[in-house]
C-alpha cells in the first residue's frame, strides 16, 4: 500500500527509497520493509507537517492582528503621536545645537589659534674647560649635582704654576729695584753737574788772569795755552755730565717706582702668572646642573678641552617648529599654553618672544640646493621662539630635549612679527674670575711696597 506522494516500487528491485521518506523511516520509525508501516507513517506525517503549518499560520494571524491593533490604536490616540513628534524634534535641535556649537568653535577658536608637537625645550649648556694645561688631581662634581656660581669642580696639579708664580715675584721685586737704582743714577747726574760747572769756572778764570800777563811777558805763552786747554776740557767735562743728567732723566722723568716700564711688565708678568696658578681650581661661571662629565683624576689637559657641561634648568625655552603655513598671523608677544609629557596634567603658561631668521634646512650643515632639476616641494619648517613662565618652571622643572605641545592664541594679530630694537642687556654675564684679577693686583701691589726703599731726595742743582 502506498501514498499518492510515494512513487511505485518495483517488488522484486531492492531500490533505495528517496531521500525524505529514507530519512523519516531509517531515523524515525527504522524499519525499511514494512510497506504497512510506512504507509501509515506517512499519514501520519503529512498529517503533522499540516498541523505544524495550521499552528504556523494562526500565528502568523495573531500577529497581524496585533499590529493592525497597534496602528489602529497609534490612529486613534493623539498623545502618542504628539509625544514621538516632540522626541525626534528634541533629537534634531540637539545635533543641530551640536553642529552649531562646532561651527561657532572652528571660526572663533580653532581658526584663532596655531598648534604644533614638533616642538623641544631649549636652554643654554656652558661647556667647561680649562684656561690652562695640567693634570686633574681632584674631580668635585658628579652628572646630575647642583652647581653653584663659583664653585670648584676640578682641581689641577698646582706645582708648575706655583713655580711660575715664584719666578715671576721675584722679578717684579728686581724691577721694583732698578727703577729705585735709575733714579739714583739720575740724582747722581745731577750731583757730577755742578763739580763739571765749579772746575769749568776755576779753569776759565785761571785762563782769564794769565792771558792779559802774556802782552806785559809777565806769564810764558805754555803757560797761557796751558790754561786754555784746561778751560776747554773742564767746559768739555761740564757739558758731559749735562749730557749724562739729561739721559739719566729721560728714563725716570714723569715716572715712578709703580709706573715704570720695567716694572709694568713686571707686574703684568707676576699678574698672569698668579691667575694661571688661581685657574688650576676650574670653577662654574653660573648657576646650574653638572651633566655630561667626560674628565677623569689623572687625565691630562689642554687648554680648551671639554670636561663637563652645566646647564641652567632655571631659565629655559621651547622652540617651536611651525609649518610656514601656519606663521601668517603668530606674532611676537602672543599668549602660548604648553604641555609635556612628563607633566600631562600642569599647562605651562609661556609668550612668543621672537622667530628665527631662518628655517632649519637653511642653517644645516648640508643646505638644500633647490635650484637643481630634480626638485621637490617640501613644506618647511620654522623655530619659534617661546618663553616660559618662571613661576611655573620652578614649579615643575623640566629637562633640555623634551617634547612638548605648543598652542597659539593669536586673536590679538597686532604685534611684530619681527624685532624691532636691539637688546640693552647682556643676555648671560658673570663676575666669578674678576676676583682673580683683584687679588693679582693686590699681591703685586704689596710686592712693589715691599721692595721699595726710602731714599732722601737731592736738590736738584742749578744749570748754567
Amino acid at each position: 500500500m502506498t501514498t499518492e506522494n510515494d512513487e511505485p516500487r518495483d517488488e522484486g528491485a531492492n531500490a533505495p527509497l528517496p531521500y525524505k521518506y529514507r530519512y523519516k523511516y531509517l531515523h524515525k520509525y527504522g524499519d525499511e520493509s514494512d510497506p504497512e508501516r510506512e504507509g501509515k507513517d506517512g499519514d501520519e506525517d503529512d498529517e503533522k507537517d499540516d498541523g505544524e503549518d495550521g499552528d504556523k499560520k494562526d500565528d502568523k494571524k495573531k500577529d497581524d492582528e496585533k499590529q493592525d491593533g497597534d496602528k489602529k490604536e497609534d490612529k486613534d490616540d493623539p498623545k502618542a503621536k504628539r509625544k514621538k513628534i516632540i522626541v525626534l524634534s528634541i533629537i534634531a535641535a540637539v545635533f543641530l545645537l551640536a553642529g552649531l556649537t562646532w561651527l561657532l568653535l572652528y571660526i572663533f577658536v580653532f581658526t584663532q589659534r596655531e598648534k604644533t608637537d614638533d616642538a623641544y625645550v631649549k636652554g643654554d649648556m656652558v661647556t667647561i674647560s680649562s684656561r690652562v694645561a695640567g693634570t686633574v688631581v681632584e674631580v668635585a662634581v658628579e652628572e646630575t649635582e647642583r652647581v653653584h656660581a663659583g664653585q670648584v669642580l676640578v682641581r689641577l696639579d698646582p706645582v708648575d704654576a706655583k713655580v711660575a708664580l715664584m719666578n715671576a715675584e721675584g722679578q717684579l721685586a728686581q724691577a721694583v729695584r732698578e727703577a729705585q737704582a735709575r733714579q739714583q743714577q739720575a740724582n747722581q747726574a745731577d750731583a757730577a753737574i755742578p763739580q763739571r760747572r765749579a772746575q769749568y769756572e776755576q779753569a776759565r778764570d785761571e785762563y782769564n788772569r794769565r792771558h792779559p800777563l802774556l802782552e806785559r811777558r809777565a806769564v810764558s805763552a805754555e803757560e797761557v795755552d796751558t790754561g786754555k786747554r784746561q778751560m776747554q776740557q773742564a767746559y768739555a767735562a761740564l757739558q758731559a755730565a749735562e749730557r749724562e743728567a739729561a739721559a739719566a732723566h729721560a728714563q725716570v722723568d714723569g715716572t715712578s717706582v709703580e709706573n715704570f716700564p720695567a716694572v709694568i711688565q713686571a707686574r703684568s708678568q707676576f699678574r698672569n702668572a698668579w691667575v694661571n696658578s688661581g685657574r688650576n681650581a676650574i670653577v662654574s661661571p653660573i648657576e646650574g646642573y653638572a651633566a655630561r662629565r667626560q674628565v677623569q683624576v689623572g687625565q691630562r689637559i689642554q687648554p680648551g678641552q671639554d670636561l663637563l657641561t652645566v646647564v641652567p634648568l632655571q631659565d629655559l625655552w621651547v622652540d617651536a617648529n611651525f609649518k610656514e603655513t601656519q606663521l601668517e598671523h603668530i606674532r611676537i608677544g602672543q599668549p602660548v599654553e604648553i604641555t609635556t609629557d612628563m607633566y600631562s596634567d600642569f599647562e605651562y603658561h609661556g609668550k612668543v618672544v621672537g622667530l628665527n631668521a631662518g628655517t632649519g634646512s637653511a642653517f644645516s650643515l648640508l643646505p638644500a640646493e633647490n635650484a637643481t632639476g630634480n626638485w621637490i616641494k617640501v613644506v618647511q619648517r620654522l623655530p619659534v621662539r617661546v618663553a616660559i613662565d618662571a613661576e611655573d618652571l620652578r614649579k615643575h622643572p623640566l629637562r633640555v630635549g623634551l617634547s612638548t605641545y605648543v598652542t597659539v592664541d593669536t586673536h590679538d594679530r597686532d604685534g611684530k612679527v619681527l624685532a624691532e630694537t636691539p637688546r640693552t642687556k647682556p643676555l648671560a654675564s658673570t663676575n666669578v674670575y674678576e676676583q682673580e684679577m683683584s687679588e693679582a693686583d693686590q699681591r703685586a701691589q704689596e710686592i712693589i711696597r715691599e721692595n721699595t726703599v726710602a731714599v732722601p731726595t737731592p736738590v736738584p742743582a742749578k744749570r748754567g
